[in-house]
């Protein structure tokens, strides 16, 4: 974000039937860690059909806009098409998260502006010709609550909650309609194609999701559920559930791409089974040339199956048993620095020469022989001119229910092409320039497609509309504490 929208916290997604009447039912699920305040805090804040039909097996080139360099905005955006005659949407792109859903009209403390230099859209179902409310008794709802629902009538809504660990949430209901994509048909060419979906219709949000400086017209979650946009896209069998993201740190943007990548070649490792999220096993971290010495059952535990691998956090989180002994390597060749702990979570200090050189690479080892190296300057972020702070958070001292939790966002995911193959539950990466090309393969012709990046707003755009008042009296009190 560009001071941004860490999601740091673990949190609960509680979706739950609200709909009038003797309908009361919770589903639970385990998700992903939002914020919506804008300084260092929000960092550890922040980082939450079936019969979906698609007329092509052609695959999809998303627009991405954003950041997930600390220093703008902090998050990735797509933009999509919505209802009939279609409108665009700006949505966050989530992998921790199931749910597709966008602001309504009539909606309770909804933005209606943004910072990010979007143009903001509420849906309104009754102005789209294509539009259909999901009700109760439907194959939708009664799937993604695992069951008939007591006391549902015909009549009655689908509805959702969606509370985050930060207080705020959205809720509303369900419709059916055309989503409009960009169908890859050629070397950087692209054609309209639409198909049905359901999402959710927000009729309410609270807290810092109806604030301005981070609005976005809502979020659109790429997690492995029946009820997510690739799920649904894919329930038809034409339309393979694998899907790539090369985020630019540099530019801005980037690359998502829905469908079979053919270049870069990619390495994976399987995804533990069974879980919520893109999990997988970690089975070593390596700083500079050292492997640190932990527990050999550090990386599981009977609560938490593998790392948490998250397009919609920015930052790393780990428990207080690697946090510690990470961060003392980390620090072990800079003993005469000043750090400095800011607002009780983030290590930071003064330092003006060339990190790269000062500090040593991060090496993850994950299982099938799958590395990943970070490198200072991607673990580290620059908030002001030579004030450093490190993007690895302790996950235990910030967690609500005391778990602790392995957790990789987009610091370390950036500037590498991440493939996310739910036709193999597999996933894996490779470092990449995501200032350039990929090739895709289309499913029906056997063709390959070069996909090039977006970046639907301008890095300084950013910059300008997204450093708050509360940044800035905070970067005023860090600047004093290092003077002093």
């Amino acid at each position: 974000m560009e001071i941004a929208r860490f999601s740091v916290v673990s949190c609960l997604v509680v979706i739950s039937l609200l709909a009038s009447g003797d309908c009361n039912l919770v589903f639970q699920v385990e998700h992903k860690f939002k914020g919506r305040e804008k300084s260092l805090s929000a960092f550890r804040v922040h980082d939450l059909h079936r019969r979906g039909r698609f007329l092509s097996t052609s695959p999809i080139d998303l627009q991405l806009g954003g950041s997930g360099n600390p220093s703008e905005s902090g998050l990735y955006f797509a933009k999509i098409g919505l209802g009939t005659p279609a409108k665009d949407y700006y949505v966050q792109v989530d992998t921790g998260s199931d749910l597709l859903w966008v602001n309504c009209a009539g909606c309770t403390n909804c933005p209606r502006k943004s910072d990010l230099g979007i143009e903001l859209t509420l849906y309104n179902p009754s102005s789209s010709s294509t539009s259909n409310i999901v009700t109760c008794n439907q194959d939708f709802c009664t799937s993604t609550y695992d069951g008939p629902i007591p006391g549902c009538r015909p009549d009655l809504l689908c509805e959702y909650k969606v509370a985050y660990g930060d207080g705020s949430s959205t809720a509303g209901y369900f419709v059916k309609d055309h989503v409009l994509l960009d169908r890859v048909t050629g070397n950087f060419q692209t054609a309209s194609t639409n198909g049905s979906i359901i999402f959710g219709c927000g009729a309410q949000q609270s807290g810092q999701l109806g604030a301005t400086s981070a609005a976005l017209d809502g979020i659109l979650g790429f997690g492995q559920a029946n009820s997510s946009m690739i799920s649904q896209l894919a329930s038809s069998g034409k339309v393979k559930r694998i899907f790539a993201h090369c985020l630019d740190n540099i530019n801005g943007g980037g690359i998502f791409a829905i469908g079979e990548v053919v270049q870069p070649k990619v390495s994976t490792t399987s995804l533990v089974k069974q879980q919520a999220h893109y999990n997988v096993v970690m089975k070593a971290i390596e700083v500079g040339s050292d492997v640190l010495n932990l527990p050999t059952d550090v990386f599981e535990t009977d609560f938490r199956k593998g790392t948490i691998i998250d397009s919609g956090t920015t930052l790393a989180y780990f428990p207080d048993v690697i946090y510690d002994p990470l961060i003392t390597k980390i620090f072990a060749r800079q003993s005469g620095l000043k750090l400095h702990t800011v607002e009780e979570q983030f290590t930071c200090f003064l330092y003006h020469g060339n990190v790269d050189d000062g500090f040593p690479t991060v090496t993850f080892h994950f299982e099938d022989s799958l590395s990943l190296i970070v490198y200072p300057h991607e673990y580290l972020f620059d908030i002001a001119n030579g004030k450093w702070c490190v993007g690895w958070q302790n996950s235990g001292s910030q967690s609500r229910d005391g778990k602790d939790m392995i957790l990789l966002g987009d610091l370390v995911l950036q500037n590498r092409l991440v493939l996310y193959d739910l036709e193999n539950q597999a996933i894996g990466w490779t470092e990449y320039n995501c200032s350039s090309s990929i090739k895709v393969r289309d499913e029906s012709s056997g063709a390959t497609y070069s996909v090039g990046p977006h970046n639907l707003s301008s890095a300084s755009a950013m910059r300008i509309g997204r450093i708050s008042i509360l940044f800035l009296i905070l970067l005023l009190t860090m600047l004093h504490s290092f003077r002093n």
